[in-house]
Formats: structure tokens, C-alpha cells, sequence
């Protein structure tokens, strides 16, 4: 999300854990973007109870995911220059002081209006996600920074899958708050550790936001980066649909509990792990495009199957979350290949690139999950959201496609 950390960045001391004199431990890195995971859905099957608590609209309680997405995205696009300018350390601490308050501040308020607004401020944590990475590319060379970033977003990749998960059981037991309580109490603890252990690591020139923008034209006339961005946008949104709607399905429409709801939303985040697999392993021998290509036709496959069922009536918990799996094996597959297209089109623009493309996929997410969570609602039916789903996996298909096309047009 920022510029590339200059060459002096490596003469940063080794890190020693607990020395806020010296880099942070990758513990605290994993612990910091784990929190920043958990907190978009560890709640996800208390939504209908919550719902009921504040005397609302599911779907209102909805914009919990999708006003925190939009929050998501216009973080991830001045963040990074705002940290290149002011340090990672100060920002990072400031951004869990705010996402503390707001934390309390949901569990204080007995008015809707008023959670929606603490939870779109808990966005702040997102910071950890996007910062998490610019510490790593401090820290250590290229090639290093792969790998540790590589064990990053293994953490990432599991705490969304046990999240709902934890949070249906808290919500059994004790209420749908509790979930944010362990929250507060984690954040603490982050927020000790990040002030204990990460020292300081942008050390390099400073690079303003005002810089920055004044590079987007040449990205935004670019083909292939749209086509990139629209692959990982489209890709992500069928997710981000599923969040949307999917809590309002497994309990109004197929009867979970939430402990069984937080069971089932974990099938996704396998098939992520799944996907994570697979692309590590043959993306360097298919090709970025047609390995792009692959998870947005395996998504598509499997969203094609369950709406067919669906529309025949023939789907139940067990095959709508089984299938929707695929989604989590077709991301897994396609976004890392997008990401890293959007960063290939202009490689001295790579900063730049990461932010608006993030912005534009979470962006996008939102705005998908806001229509996914009307749909499920006003229907008793899951095709609504298949349908929703169905939709976006085909647009991704059809934006990797512009890519390979234009990508032959130039001869690459």
C-alpha cells in the first residue's frame, strides 16, 4: 500500500522480541492482522440475534459487514502514505486506540444507529492488515519478505475460518455481545504487544499522499490493470456476498443455531487454504492469467451447480454451504495471481497500485454485500444470493478474459 521500502531499511537492527528499540517479532505481526481477520466475522452468526436485541431490520444490521467493508477501503488507499509520513508505530497504535473505543462503544449502546457507526469505526484496525505488510517489506529484502509475508497470511487465512466458529458458541452461551468483548479483550492485548515489541521500521525518505495521487492517471488508463482489478473485485464479491446474506440464510431459512451457523461458515476458508495450495504450487508453471482464469471458473462451476439446485429446490444446509465452498478454492486459486497482475502493469507504480486496487475490490465487497443481505432478506428462498453470487463469479471470468485478450493484442 506504500511505496517500496528503500535499500536502508535493511540496515534495521535484528528484532528482539518484547524491544520496541528493534523490529517487531513475526508473532506480533500474526497477532495483529489475525485481529484485524477476526473482527469482520466473528459476530457473522450473532446477526439475526442482534437483530432482534436492537428491534431492527436484518438487513440493517447487515451494514455491520458492509459499512466496515467501505470504511475498509478508503483505509486501504491513505494508510500507507499517512504511515510513510508519520511511522508505522504511531500509526499502528493510534489505529488500535480508536478501534478500543469503538469496540466499548458497541457494547455500550443500546441504539442501532449508534453500533453501526462504532462498528464502521472498528475499521480502524484494518490498518493491521495493510501495515502489517509495509513493516515486513522494511524489515527484510524482497525475496525474505515473500516468505514472512507468506506465514502472514496463513494466520489470515485461518482465523476467519474458527472466527464464526467462536463467535456462534460465545453467542450460545452468553449473548451475542460476547463476541465482542473477546474482541476488546484481544485488542488489549495487541495493543500491549504492538507498544512492547514493534519498533519503528520506515526509516527510509518520506513519501506524501499528494504524491501519490498524482500517479493514479496512469494506472487508471490502463486496460489490463482494470481487468486485473475487476478479476480480484468480482472474485472477492462473490465472498463478500456470501457474507452479506449468508447469516440471514442459515438461520431464517435453513434453521442453524449460531454455533452451527459459525460451524458452517467455515467451509470457505478451507477451501481458501486449499486454493492457497494450489496456486503456490502451479501458478509459476501455468501463468498468472490462465491460473486466474482456473479459480474464477472453479467458483463458477460451483455457484453454477448450487443455483440449479437451489432454483429446483433442492438445496439444504449441508449442500449450500458444501458448494459454496468452491468459492474459498476459486479465491484461493485466482487472487493471488490478481493481486499480483495489478502490480505488474506499471512495476514502478506498485504502491500505488496495491492501494487503489485494494480500495476497489473492498469497495466493491461492500457494496455487493449491502445488495446481498437485501435480497436474502426479502425472499424465503437462498436463490436470491446464489443468484447474486452467480452473477459476479461470471463477471470475474469475463475480466480475466479482457486480460489475456488486450495481454495478446500487446505481445506479452
Amino acid at each position: 500500500m506504500t511505496s517500496a521500502p528503500p535499500e536502508i531499511s535493511q540496515s534495521l537492527p535484528a528484532a528482539r522480541f518484547l524491544d520496541r528499540k528493534s523490529p517487531p517479532h513475526i508473532a506480533t505481526l500474526v497477532a495483529l492482522t489475525g485481529l484485524a481477520a477476526l473482527s469482520l466475522n466473528i459476530f457473522l452468526p450473532s446477526l439475526p440475534a442482534m437483530a432482534d436485541w436492537f428491534g431492527a431490520e436484518y438487513r440493517l444490521l447487515q451494514l455491520s459487514v458492509s459499512a466496515y467493508l467501505g470504511v475498509n477501503a478508503l483505509i486501504q488507499i491513505v494508510i500507507g502514505p499517512i504511515s510513510d509520513r508519520f511511522g508505522r508505530r504511531q500509526v499502528l497504535l493510534w489505529s488500535l486506540a480508536i478501534f478500543l473505543v469503538a469496540t466499548a462503544g458497541t457494547l455500550l449502546t443500546a441504539n442501532v444507529w449508534v453500533f453501526l457507526l462504532c462498528r464502521m469505526v472498528q475499521a480502524a484496525i484494518a490498518t493491521g492488515l495493510v501495515l502489517g505488510r509495509a513493516v515486513i517489506r522494511d524489515m527484510v529484502p524482497a525475496d525474505e519478505a515473500a516468505s514472512m509475508i507468506g506465514y502472514v497470511t496463513m494466520g489470515m487465512a485461518v482465523v476467519p475460518m474458527i472466527g464464526p466458529l467462536i463467535g456462534g458458541a460465545l453467542d450460545e452461551v452468553f449473548g451475542w455481545q460476547a463476541s465482542f468483548v473477546l474482541l476488546l479483550a484481544l485488542g488489549l492485548v495487541v495493543f500491549w504487544l504492538v507498544w512492547a515489541d514493534l519498533g519503528e521500521t520506515a526509516i527510509g525518505p518520506k513519501m506524501r499522499f499528494s504524491d501519490q495521487v498524482r500517479q493514479y492517471p496512469e494506472l487508471l488508463a490502463s486496460p489490463r490493470f482494470w481487468g486485473y482489478c475487476l478479476a480480484a473485485a468480482f472474485a472477492s464479491g462473490v465472498f463478500f456476498s456470501f457474507l452479506g446474506g449468508a447469516p440471514y440464510v442459515g438461520s431464517e431459512i435453513y434453521g442453524l443455531s449460531p454455533g452451527w451457523l459459525g460451524f458452517y461458515f467455515g467451509a470457505p476458508s478451507i477451501g481458501y487454504m486449499v486454493g492457497n495450495y494450489l496456486a503456490g504450487r502451479y501458478t509459476t508453471r501455468i501463468g498468472i492469467d490462465r491460473m486466474v482464469l482456473s479459480g474464477t471458473l472453479i467458483t463458477t462451476i460451483g455457484i453454477s451447480m448450487l443455483l440449479l439446485l437451489s432454483m429446483a429446490g433442492l438445496v439444504g444446509a449441508n449442500l449450500f454451504f458444501g458448494l459454496v465452498a468452491a468459492v474459498g478454492v476459486g479465491n484461493g486459486v485466482a487472487l493471488p495471481g490478481a493481486n499480483a497482475g495489478m502490480l505488474s502493469v506499471r512495476p514502478n507504480l506498485a504502491g500505488t497500485a496495491s492501494g487503489l486496487g485494494g480500495a476497489i475490490m473492498i469497495g466493491g465487497g461492500a457494496a455487493l454485500s449491502v445488495m446481498a443481505g437485501w435480497a436474502a432478506s426479502r425472499s424465503d428462498t437462498a436463490t436470491p444470493l446464489v443468484f447474486i453470487m452467480f452473477v459476479s463469479s461470471v463477471a470475474s471470468v469475463l475480466a480475466i478474459l479482457l486480460v489475456i485478450r488486450r495481454a495478446r493484442r500487446l505481445g506479452l
